[in-house]
């Protein structure tokens, strides 16, 4: 599992899309009853980018402006897309409208036992698991700071069977309130092993539909 981060690209337009993910079997009786079960207990997410316009010379070269700065959003897109062997891959992803969690999320209460929590945000009042966290601010318990690598550490993508989860080495006393501010990327794969590059000008490329989805 990769670790490599979405690249950010000066190129990127409008319209980006998020569509949240369920798995939900349905079933239909004679009489026209239905009857649902869901697979999922959160969602997966997947995003659509357009990219309006990604600079590049050649095949190996880069477009210089006239400030001397060199320009190769085109060969980064498309070297990224083919490192992950299209599909095959993950990658994170960063999200710039959700990649941080609120301020002292709560993850979890203590039992005097329990000394795992997986690392877990609040998005519009639901509440969904982090796999890949990015950075920690603090992880508190009864609002107490605790340091990493002494009184916890945590698990990250691509590192563990179980990443985003918090240990701690003695576990919190029963009823103690566990929080964390952190922040964090999606893992992701291409949803396809082809990605389309429309060149429209000299040394101008474009990339219309750039799916991807979150992995869990």
């Amino acid at each position: 599992m990769s670790t490599q981060v979405f690249p950010t690209l000066a190129g990127l337009g409008w319209s980006v899309k998020r569509t949240p993910l369920w798995k939900t079997r349905k079933q239909e009786s004679i009489s026209g009853k239905r009857t649902t079960l869901a697979d999922w207990s959160f969602p997966r997410w997947q995003w659509e980018l357009t990219f309006d316009f990604l600079r590049q010379a050649g095949a190996n070269q880069q477009v210089t402006s006239f400030a001397g700065s060199t320009y190769s959003e085109f060969a980064s897109l498309a070297g990224f897309f083919n490192a992950r062997q299209g599909g095959f891959d993950s990658f994170l992803y960063t999200d710039p409208d959700d990649n941080t969690s609120p301020t002292d999320q709560p993850i979890g209460t203590g039992d005097g036992t329990t000394t795992t929590f997986q690392l877990v945000r609040a998005f519009g009042g639901f509440v969904e698991p982090i796999l890949a966290p990015s950075a920690i601010t603090n992880v508190k318990v009864n609002g107490v700071v605790k340091t990493l690598g002494t009184d916890y550490a945590v698990s990250t993508w691509g590192g563990s069977s179980t990443p985003g989860v918090i240990t701690f080495t003695a576990a919190p006393a029963a009823s103690a309130a566990i929080t964390a501010t952190f922040t964090f990327n999606f893992p992701c794969q291409f949803d396809d092993d082809s990605l389309t590059f429309e060149k429209f000008m000299a040394a101008l490329y474009q990339a219309k539909s750039v799916k991807f989805s979150s992995l869990k």
